[in-house]
């Protein structure tokens, strides 16, 4: 028994204790032998025998008689045929003289069908166990499935169960039913002939049995009903060794580990029951069965789990299924054995593991919750269950680490996203992308907190990179198991953990606000008298075509104006990080491709260049940037250090550019148009005062077009950077300081009620925070809407090309006064510049149409600067009724200027008309 002795050995042993009755048994016809009308003829006098003395026998001889009787009504109807029949008929019709002849006949036939039964019943029937080959699952039995009992030769068949008496019957039965229950066939209870032990499938279903004929109906009832436990046996045992295999994960191994440890338990009240059975006179049929309740209750839930488990894997066919959710790892997969140059091995196989297998059994137990028995059980497995998704959950929350091999985890990693891809990614890939949450491996215990565990683990994966985590550290005192009470308290108390830690790395390690205090610096031209010193030295090269401009000479000239003594930045720490990059797109394409724009796809991401995210909508450009000179194409970069690259990441760096270069713009033009005003002041021609009324008007107002369009600019530049950008920075930096004290003294803080610590701000807020601040740098400056982009690029390409017109205007002058003409023909003018001394001393002929063309071309300038002015009012009038009300600052500054009237700003001279 203990040793599970094959249907064959138990054959055996059987045909050695019951050798009279082996030849009874058989399924196929039997042959009639020679001398069987001599032995019907010695039973019929036996029988005619036993009559006579049927008055003087006594009960066993009785008992004597009805058995030889039941005898021979037995060999009757097996040896009876249709075709003995129609013999016997055709015997009847035949002549005396032919019997002899015939009996002979057959008694040769006869003679040859017993050679050949002898020489079949001498051949052995030894079947052999062999070895199957390996899977992945360990502990997969390895052994040969035994052949079948019908297989075996009719020698080795028991007796019937007819012949047996209730006793007898009653503990063969009970024999067979403990080899049945531990997944082997009996001599009277064998599997259906419809079962093939040698297909899984049919082995996960289980298989069903049939009883011998000849059973005491009370006692087949009752063997039918405890017949269940077998077939939800041998089909948990498969279940186990299917689930076990490798690809179905950790989780799934736990699980068929506990199982394994129940049905060694179940095994071993097997050995109990049949120590019973042979010490024990009065253990019967019901006995067992009230002995195999619990147990087969128990293998009734774990057949019912195991089948749903096998469902959901795609093992048996189930028509309620959904497809894998969670198809991108198989994809990620691909994409990495691409980029390592291996195999790609395509398969459609689901497979249920990690939090989908807990929240199954989750969900059973709670539809089983009613049950005790059941509850107990499914509460033990997803105790043995979650034990290793606990252990991946610890190495996240308390090291930052994964540790998921078969990808069963809630969190998934991208390897193929890099940190040292951080200067190039523009999508903040990164930090969005790098962890993110299988919501379909979600098990039902983290659905509430699933956000935490995404955020505690990334933080504490940044700290780790920096460091700051002991990895070779063991986490003790943390729970095991999803049923453990202190489950939910671990997760809030690695997230605060996580979050104090990464703030104090960003804010005190790597002293965040003063980097962020460089950047404004640098990108904002705050306190920029070295920035201004940069100019005027790079000018003769930034005057060049972008594409001509050379990048080291300025990178070297910055470089020394950054070291200049007594400069501001001369005492920035982090002035090396600064460097001079020339983009020969120029800004307001840029920004309507910013604008326009619908979505990143991940090729232009991957490209590593903001140029590359076109959409139909910009492929016709708002300016032709074929000649935009070095002063328009030339843009700062700033090299951030990990971790503050995730705060400043490349998207956010980006942000400071666009920012920089509209600055920088605006910059540009009100040093273009002071130049213009210091040409017109040193130059005679606007100096004299002309016999004629109309130059003198045209001065004036060519004066006042001057004034107006340097208000304009001077108003919108301090609007951007009084208005707008210091004051959202003064809320962002007070805010980090109040972080960074939170930070300090909140390290140890506690909730009152729950004893978990309490996190006010997370980094992710901080990040938000920052992203914030820009958006609305952006917003409020006027970069984040095509239509103001369109009309604000209109207002300052007219206002550059009056700047630059300046000097064609001086020479209209001269032409256009009589008197300027005659001096300028016979001498250069003393007030002359240097570089106006070659032209003003070449022949000017005086020109009367002149001044209508002056006035001609001035008039254009200044419709043309007062109706897109106009509409500028309108529509930032228009936008701050419905969307921003800083705008409404904004036009009242900007309103004087439309007018031409006088306007004083702090820190600034005053502007007439």
């Amino acid at each position: 028994m203990a040793s599970r002795n094959p249907p064959s050995a138990r054959y055996s042993s059987t045909a050695e204790r019951r050798p009279a009755a082996s030849s009874y048994t058989s399924t196929r016809p039997r042959v009639p032998s020679a001398d069987m009308s001599g032995e019907n003829e010695r039973r019929g006098s036996s029988t005619a025998h036993s009559r006579k003395q049927s008055a003087t026998t006594n009960a066993g001889e009785r008992r004597v008689e009805r058995r030889e009787v039941r005898e021979r009504e037995v060999e009757v109807r097996k040896t009876r045929s249709p075709l003995k029949h129609s013999t016997e008929s055709r015997v009847n019709a035949r002549s005396r003289t032919d019997k002899p002849a015939r009996q002979a006949e057959r008694a040769s036939g006869n003679a040859a069908t017993a050679r050949r039964t002898s020489e079949e019943q001498q051949v052995p029937w030894a079947p052999q166990a062999v070895l199957v080959p390996h899977t992945t699952a360990p502990l997969a039995t390895r052994i040969s499935i035994p052949p079948l009992a019908s297989t075996a030769p009719a020698a080795l068949q028991p007796e019937p169960l007819n012949r047996l008496s209730l006793e007898e019957q009653e503990a063969v039965i009970i024999e067979d039913l403990l080899f049945v229950f531990m997944g082997f066939e009996g001599q009277y209870i064998r599997f259906s002939n419809s079962y093939n032990p040698q297909e899984v499938k049919e082995r996960l279903v289980g298989p069903q049995f049939r009883i011998l004929p000849g059973l005491d109906p009370s006692l087949r009832d009752l063997t039918k009903s405890m017949l269940k436990m077998a077939t939800h046996y041998i089909a948990v045992d498969t279940h186990v060794e299917v689930l076990s295999k490798e690809e179905y994960g950790a989780v799934n191994h736990a699980l068929c580990a506990a199982i394994r440890r129940l049905l060694k338990e179940y095994l071993t009240l097997m050995a109990q029951l049949e120590h019973q059975m042979l010490t024990n006179s009065s253990f019967t049929l019901h006995v067992l069965n009230l002995h195999t309740k619990p147990t087969s209750h128990m293998l009734f839930q774990l057949y019912n789990t195991g089948m749903e488990l096998l469902k959901a894997n795609g093992v048996l066919e189930d028509e309620d299924s959904e497809d894998s959710a969670d198809d991108t790892d198989n994809l990620e997969g691909i994409l990495e054995s691409l980029r390592d140059g291996g195999n790609v091995q395509l398969t459609t196989k689901k497979i249920c593991k990690g939090g989908s297998v807990l929240g199954l059994i989750t969900k059973r137990l709670s539809s089983m919750s009613g049950d005790p028995a059941a509850r107990s059980l499914l509460t033990t497995l997803l105790r043995e269950a979650s034990k290793p998704y606990m252990a991946m959950l610890n190495e996240w929350l308390h090291h930052g680490g994964i540790k998921d091999p078969h990808a069963e985890f809630l969190i998934k990693e991208q390897r193929s996203i890099k940190r040292e891809r951080l200067d190039q990614d523009y999508t903040d890939e990164y930090w969005e992308k790098r962890y993110t949450i299988r919501d379909a491996l979600v098990p039902p215990q983290l659905e509430g907190v699933k956000d935490k565990v995404l955020l505690a683990g990334k933080y504490l994966n940044v700290v780790r990179e920096c460091g700051g985590v002991d990895i070779s550290k063991v986490v003790q005192d943390v729970p095991t198991s999803f049923d453990d009470p202190r489950f939910l308290d671990n997760v809030n108390s690695a997230y605060a953990y996580a979050n104090s830690s990464l703030f104090n790395l960003l804010l005190t390690t790597h002293a965040l606000p003063a980097r962020l205090r460089s950047l404004k610096h640098y990108f904002f031209l705050d306190r920029s008298d070295f920035f201004s010193y940069f100019l005027e030295l790079g000018a003769s090269e930034l005057k060049k075509p972008a594409r001509n401009v050379n990048i080291g000479k300025l990178q070297s000239l910055l470089d020394i104006v950054l070291r200049q003594p007594g400069s501001v930045a001369a005492e920035d720490p982090y002035k090396e990080d600064v460097k001079v990059q020339i983009n020969e797109t120029g800004l307001t394409n840029w920004l309507m491709k910013i604008v326009n724009v619908t979505g990143l796809d991940q090729d232009a991401a991957n490209a590593g260049s903001i140029s590359n995210y076109l959409t139909p909508a910009t492929t016709v450009p708002v300016t032709d940037d074929t000649n935009i000179t070095g002063f328009q194409a030339m843009v700062l970069d700033y090299a951030m250090p990990f971790p503050l690259s995730l705060v400043v990441s490349r998207v956010t760096l980006t942000r400071y550019q666009l920012l920089f270069r509209y600055l920088l713009s605006l910059r540009h033009l009100e040093t273009s148009l002071v130049e213009s005003w210091g040409e017109q002041g040193k130059h005679l021609a606007w100096k004299y005062r002309s016999k004629n009324p109309r130059i003198e008007l045209w001065k004036r107002k060519a004066w006042t077009l001057r004034a107006r369009m340097l208000c304009f600019v001077q108003q919108l530049l301090y609007y951007c950077t009084a208005e707008v950008i210091e004051p959202n920075w003064v809320s962002l930096m007070s805010r980090l300081k109040e972080e960074g004290k939170e930070d300090v003294k909140g390290k140890g803080k506690v909730d009152d009620e729950g004893g978990t610590p309490h996190v006010k701000r997370t980094v992710d807020e901080l990040m938000q925070d920052h992203v914030d601040f820009l958006a609305t740098c952006l917003k409020e400056c006027m970069l984040t809407n095509s239509k103001l982009l369109r009309i604000n690029n209109k207002i300052m390409s007219t206002c550059t090309m009056f700047a630059t017109f300046t000097q064609s205007l001086s020479r209209y002058l001269i032409t256009a006064d009589p008197d300027l003409a005659a001096q300028a023909s016979s001498r250069p003018p003393p007030g002359a510049s240097h570089r106006h001394s070659k032209s003003a001393s070449q022949q000017y002929v005086f020109d009367p149409s002149r001044v209508d063309k002056m006035f001609d071309i001035l008039v254009k300038y200044e419709d043309n600067f007062a109706r897109h002015l106009k509409i500028l009012l309108d529509t930032l009038n228009y936008l701050a009724a419905t969307e921003t009300v800083v705008f409404l600052s904004l036009c009242a500054r900007l309103s004087s200027a439309g007018e031409g009237g006088i306007i004083v700003t702090p820190g600034e001279g005053v502007f007439g008309a």
